[in-house]
């Protein structure tokens, strides 16, 4: 079955892009291909350059450490893990820990967990547990952050605050920002908008500076 359609799409470098459309129409399989989590069945994917399809798994898996973080809709933290354990997690999937521990502790400090390292996703709610997702995210400092409707499972009060978050650290660490969402409110802060349906990007608009939305 094919899911994507003739895709031709390149998001330079600093870009906030949004991906839109209802659901079915592809987002998150064109998201996961972008990040290499899914396998293309043909085509060409470059990835900060790198051509990412064809990789073997174990040379995908370091493109992905060095280059991506993601930011998934269901948190994806190791319940068994600390918050601070969850946010260290990449590095020490790379042998790294130790060198990213103040990094870590910091992080979640930015996102205003300070207080929480300690604790575990089950005595987390849901925005905390999504902090500490986002804290992980940009704890190898990836050129490109990938999020899946990363405030879907949220109510407005944290879905607010967790955007808010996502620019701050975006801002901050320069980091490229792609996200799929249904959010109409959430999207009006990107800088570019891609709409797919049925496989087909049928729109893809930059925004001009006068129309993005910006926070008081």
């Amino acid at each position: 079955m094919e899911i994507l359609k003739g895709i031709d799409l390149e998001i330079p470098s600093g870009q906030f892009a949004a991906i839109m459309g209802p659901s079915g129409s592809g987002k998150s399989t064109l998201l996961g291909l972008l990040a290499g989590l899914d396998t293309a069945t043909s085509g060409s994917i470059l990835l900060d350059g790198q051509e990412i399809v064809g990789l073997p798994e174990d040379q995908l898996a370091r493109v992905r450490g060095r280059k991506i973080g993601f930011v998934f809709q269901a948190y994806n933290l190791i319940p068994t893990l600390t918050a601070e354990e969850n946010v260290i997690l990449p590095a020490e999937l790379q042998g790294l820990g130790s060198e990213y521990e103040e990094r870590g502790r910091e992080l979640l400090s930015r996102v205003g967990l300070s207080d929480r390292r300690d604790h575990y996703p089950v005595q987390l709610s849901g925005g905390e547990q999504q902090r500490v997702a986002l804290a992980r995210a940009f704890l190898m400092r990836p050129p490109i952050l990938f999020a899946d409707e990363p405030t879907g499972n949220l109510d407005s009060a944290n879905g607010k605050q967790v955007l808010e978050l996502l620019l701050d650290l975006n801002r901050v660490e320069g980091t490229t920002l792609v996200l799929v969402t249904h959010d109409r409110e959430l999207a009006a802060y990107a800088s570019r908008r891609i709409t797919l349906r049925d496989g087909l990007i049928v729109s893809d608009e930059l925004i001009a500076e006068e129309e993005k939305v910006y926070r008081a």
